[in-house]
């Protein structure tokens, strides 16, 4: 993932040329043989096990509501608090889940990863 970080963000975008939230999530987990996802964060918010944010491990997706309506923005969680995304202002970036921005938008969190893509996962 540290390959990744400040690449751009992208409207759509699903490549290292640029990533919008649920680009960066397709290509993250792709890499570890997860690419059954669908494309937008509302829909990847549906899919999975629902998990509490005091239960989350790293793979785990976290999704947000920026907008007031609803899901509009996801990320990975990396551990200690902390999560990657594509951020419109700052392209691939960490943020912690405590920053007042996030805590105050976080909707759920979703585990889309087997045990075996999480031992790969956390093994690089």
């Amino acid at each position: 993932m540290n390959q990744v970080l400040g690449t751009p963000y992208q409207y759509g975008g699903t490549t290292t040329s640029g990533f919008d939230c649920s680009g960066f999530i397709l290509y993250v987990l792709k890499k570890f043989d997860v690419d059954d996802l669908p494309r937008t964060s509302q829909s990847q918010a549906r899919i999975g096990t629902s998990v509490a944010k005091d239960d989350l491990r790293a793979g785990d997706l976290v999704f947000f509501d920026t907008f007031g309506k609803g899901i509009s923005h996801a990320g990975i969680y990396i551990g200690d608090g902390q999560f990657a995304h594509s951020s419109s202002r700052k392209g691939v970036r960490i943020s912690k889940l405590s920053d007042s921005y996030y805590q105050d938008r976080y909707v759920t969190a979703r585990r889309v990863v087997d045990e075996q893509s999480y031992s790969k996962m956390v093994s690089e």
